[in-house]
């Protein structure tokens, strides 16, 4: 499913949440997104219905054809080649001598002229290990296929990586709300959010409402960043 109908799908479900308990306070609560966001997707929606769900493009009405000259072109090279900068900051640099040219202009001229990008590579003691301090604050909740009619749930909490794993014949929400209820009884402290990705096993009113009962906030992932599940997904796929 491509992303927007994925995101379209998930914003009908906030405004059915919101057509059902008639607030935007608690319909954002249950869904998970801020108030603003809510108040936005209905005065969207009011206006021009099911279309206003889009995301509306973010190509500028306006494209300019910004033409470097030779000696800007070899001002930004010689600049890149002495001072090793990227291109927001040459960008700056020919600011400050009028030259307006936008880092994605300066950019385009030094990849045409293919100049190798700078990579600067951390150092083993510059990483550190991400987590929540308190016990709770944070529960990643994912599910996998592992073949057919057996499905993983698996919960992983950010701070003390408690796990919780239960398999089950299909992903329905039943089954989902079943596991949050073991992942409750197992973990032996409150648990303050559930993080996801956009599965529709989670998106959907019954499981929100679950959350609701239990205090616990919904907090998804944005689309495409598994990465920022990555406790419960080295879990299920490692």
């Amino acid at each position: 499913m491509k992303d927007n109908e994925r995101q379209i799908r998930a914003r009908k479900n906030w405004l059915k949440v919101y057509q059902d308990v008639g607030s935007v306070s608690k319909a954002a609560l249950r869904c998970g997104v801020a108030r603003s966001t809510m108040y936005r997707w209905i005065k969207r929606y009011s206006e021009e219905g099911e279309s206003g769900l889009s995301d509306k493009s973010k190509r500028p009405k306006n494209l300019t054809n910004t033409k470097v000259s030779k000696e800007i072109e070899l001002l930004i090279l010689e600049l890149r080649r002495k001072k090793k900068w990227g291109a927001q900051r040459i960008s700056i640099h020919l600011l400050r001598k009028n030259i307006r040219l936008s880092p994605m202009t300066v950019w385009r001229v030094l990849s045409n002229n293919n100049v190798s990008p700078i990579v600067k590579r951390r150092k083993k003691s510059d990483y550190k290990r991400y987590n929540k301090e308190i016990p709770g604050e944070r529960v990643q909740l994912d599910v996998t296929k592992i073949r057919k009619g057996a499905y993983q749930f698996t919960a992983i909490d950010d701070c003390t990586r408690m796990k919780t794993i239960r398999i089950y014949p299909n992903k329905k929400v039943k089954n989902t709300i079943h596991f949050l209820s073991e992942v409750i009884d197992t973990f032996g402290f409150p648990i303050q959010r559930i993080q996801t990705d956009w599965g529709t096993e989670f998106f959907n009113y019954d499981f929100q409402y679950e959350l609701h009962e239990h205090f616990i906030k919904f907090r998804p992932i944005k689309p495409k960043t598994p990465h920022l599940n990555g406790k419960v997904e080295r879990t299920q796929h490692g």
